[in-house]
């Protein structure tokens, strides 16, 4: 069984993340959502209300796709949350030219760490490159209408989250 790890910290999770986990999903027979609970970015959202976004998301996808798919928080190195879960191949979603220089070092690292985990780029649709969960957070945050970036169910939390 191929297993794949798509982490992130969906703080909240967007419509850009459902279209990585919706085409992740025809690389591999299961796909483990990590999300991470990384202090240093204070994310709106606690972890456990992540989750249950997350997993609310995914359960629909899982339902139309037919797939595998399980949330699992972590705080360990991501190469440690990959063994953890069993993964052969980490995910990663790439919008634009400057996230792949970042993405380009962590590779390399996590490579240094087990070069049998394998990681794969997938670029995000055209429609929804310009989607970042920190750009949906401010335009929520300012009164602005979400509703192209994310679903009802998140644009409902982030509303009551932001007041």
């Amino acid at each position: 069984m191929r297993i794949g790890l798509y982490p992130g910290t969906f703080d909240p999770i967007t419509l850009g993340h459902t279209d990585i986990i919706q085409r992740a999903m025809a690389l591999v027979d299961r796909l483990v959502i990590g999300v991470a609970i990384n202090r240093d970015k204070g994310p709106l959202f606690d972890l456990e209300e992540r989750v249950a976004m997350v997993r609310a998301e995914c359960d629909q996808i899982a339902r139309r796709t037919g797939g595998e798919i399980h949330v699992h928080p972590f705080e360990n190195l991501l190469i440690d949350c990959a063994r953890d879960v069993g993964a052969t191949v980490i995910v990663r979603g790439l919008r634009a030219v400057a996230d792949f220089e970042y993405e380009f070092q962590m590779v390399g690292m996590n490579r240094a760490l087990d070069a049998s985990i394998e990681t794969v780029f997938l670029m995000a649709d055209a429609r929804r490159q310009a989607i970042a969960s920190k750009l949906v957070k401010e335009i929520a945050r300012l009164g602005g209408d979400v509703s192209k970036f994310v679903t009802p169910d998140v644009r409902i939390a982030l509303t009551g989250k932001l007041g």
